[in-house]
């Protein structure tokens, strides 16, 4: 049976050698005895896919992506171009668009992670009064919550285009959807959602707030997530999973240093209901002691490690798949 090879981003000044910050799995990945092949980054986001892939040889087989985060329809082409050089991606196009973006997990997900309500957009404009209304009504019309689109937020601007203190004043609502919109500009990935806002745990015991996501651009880590508000950052856990098994458990890339121990029994069902092949999950426990609750779900392959963390047998995992 065919072993997979896994795909990293080339460096942009050396196509021939893997991007900088993938270079250290690519070299961990060479010494567990797995083969890595290139693809140009650059290319596959601006619509080239064919000279994208041109590195992978012909007839590659199974296929794993370890890279930065891609739109889904750049990720299916991508996928197809591979495919016609006879290798196959192990995470289809509709796998990982149900990984990636909010609206595909959230109905498995739906009662273990913060209420979440989304208007679907194509453009750049923000929703109307009415649209907005509609969705906060959804999450039951008042109390906080958080502004993104179904992959990222924008956290560095937490109170300006981020953070809603009351659902209920719609003009409040409207002018962080606005700024959250024009601050996202062409990188609006789906539409708009309005997030309940919860309080978790934080490192000293406290509370935090969580509200994790993802998909930066090309020029940042492959994702970051949502973890603060006026108690201070929450503790995370990020579980990695292959075939509804959890390969790897350790800290949120934000706070790599901390130490994580989370309740998976519950999360495991739904990661197998799920279906997709190999995810994460960012998990915080509430500070009321209720339990962990999901903050986000990730497509694995494009998820970013915590700097410090041993992923051998994670990456052993994905070439024995």
């Amino acid at each position: 049976m065919p072993v997979p090879a896994i795909i990293f981003p080339a460096d942009p000044l050396n196509p021939r050698r893997p991007d900088p910050h993938f270079a250290w799995e690519a070299r961990l990945l060479r010494e567990l005895g797995g083969d890595h092949h290139l693809v140009d980054h650059d290319a596959l986001l601006s619509g080239r896919a064919e000279e994208a892939v041109r590195r992978v040889p012909q007839d590659s087989g199974p296929l794993w992506y370890r890279g930065w985060m891609l739109p889904c329809a750049r990720y299916a082409e991508f996928a197809a171009a591979l495919a016609a050089r006879g290798g196959n991606l192990l995470t289809s196009p509709p796998g990982y668009a149900a990984a990636h973006e909010l609206p595909g997990w959230y109905g498995v997900f739906e009662g273990a992670t913060p209420a979440s309500a989304w208007i679907p957009s194509d453009g750049t404009a923000a929703p109307g009064p009415q649209e907005l209304a509609a969705a906060a009504a959804r999450l039951g019309g008042s109390g906080p919550a958080i502004v993104k689109d179904y992959v990222k937020s924008r956290k560095h601007e937490w109170h300006e285009a981020c953070f809603v203190p009351e659902l209920a004043d719609l003009a409040a609502v409207g002018r962080v959807v606005e700024r959250f919109v024009e601050l996202q500009g062409e990188f609006l990935t789906g539409g708009v959602v309005l997030r309940r806002y919860e309080e978790f745990e934080g490192p000293g015991g406290g509370a935090g707030a969580a509200d994790a996501s993802g998909a930066p651009d090309a020029s940042d880590a492959s994702d970051a997530s949502d973890v603060q508000g006026a108690g201070g950052r929450a503790v995370e856990a990020r579980v990695w999973w292959l075939d509804g098994r959890p390969v790897l458990v350790g800290p949120h890339p934000d706070a790599p240093h901390r130490t994580v121990d989370p309740d998976l029994t519950e999360v495991r069902a739904l990661v197998r209901t799920l279906g997709c092949r190999f995810v994460t999950t960012d998990l915080a426990s509430r500070a009321d002691g209720s339990g962990w609750r999901v903050v986000e779900v990730g497509d694995g392959q494009v998820s970013e490690l915590p700097h410090g963390i041993d992923p051998s047998g994670l990456l052993s995992s994905l070439i024995a798949a």
